[in-house]
Order: structure tokens, then C-alpha cells, then sequence
């Protein structure tokens, strides 16, 4: 009878693999017009050098940064992402990318106001840029 070998490293490895953190919920009203104004106050402060102060991807960084800004003009990012993602990536960032973790600077709540302010940009009949 042959002995089969444990193998610890595989099992922790299928575990991990699996482990992507699960999207945070949006709290109920994140979304309210003074949430986005707050918002639009911070992606101005932090985020248009990159991402442009009608946040279409064209801030004066946008030539040295590879892969470039994302526009969030565009109607199909709005149609890839959900609350939470965009939650997860403004507060950890995107690894291997020039999208630094916020988390330091922004709490829970101006997290979720930028997050507002994004999901906004763009939309029909709104205009939440300036």
C-alpha cells in the first residue's frame, strides 16, 4: 500500500487562493447629495493631480503614470464596479499600479464619500464635477 505524502503548503495555498476580501457593504444613504458634495471635496484635494478635476483620467500626473488614470466619465467603468469595489480600491489601492491605499488619509466615512462622489460623476442628468 502506498503512503500518500501531507502536504501542508498545497492545502494553504487552495485556502488562501481563495481568500479575496469580501466588498464591504455600503452603509444605507452613502449615496445622499451632501455625501457626494463632501466627496467632491476630497477627490479634489487628493485625487485630481491624477484622475483630472472633472475626474475623466487627464490630471497633470496622467503622462507618468503607467497604466494611466481611470477616467470615471467612462459609462462602462460604472458598469465594472460596484460600491464596495470601489470602496476596497480607494482604500487599499491597486497593487503593481501608481493607485496608492487612501486608507491612511481618509476614514470609513470620507471613504465612502469619495466613493458617492465617483459613482456619480457622469451620470445622466447629473453633474457632479466641476
Amino acid at each position: 500500500m502506498r503512503r500518500r505524502r501531507s502536504r501542508p503548503w498545497l492545502a494553504m495555498l487552495l485556502v488562501l487562493s481563495a481568500c479575496e476580501p469580501a466588498e464591504p457593504l455600503a452603509p444605507a444613504g452613502f449615496d445622499a447629495p451632501e455625501a457626494r458634495a463632501r466627496g467632491r471635496e476630497l477627490f479634489l484635494r487628493h485625487c485630481a493631480i491624477c484622475h483630472g478635476e472633472r475626474a475623466d483620467g487627464q490630471g497633470p500626473r496622467r503622462g507618468s503614470l503607467a497604466p494611466p488614470p481611470v477616467s470615471f466619465r467612462d459609462p462602462s467603468w460604472r458598469e465594472r464596479t460596484t460600491p464596495g469595489r470601489t470602496y476596497r480600491v480607494v482604500r487599499d489601492g491597486v497593487r503593481g499600479t501608481p493607485m496608492p491605499p487612501w486608507k491612511p488619509v481618509l476614514d470609513e466615512r470620507q471613504t465612502w464619500d469619495v466613493v458617492a462622489f465617483l459613482l456619480g460623476v457622469g451620470r445622466e442628468g447629473e453633474e457632479t464635477a466641476p
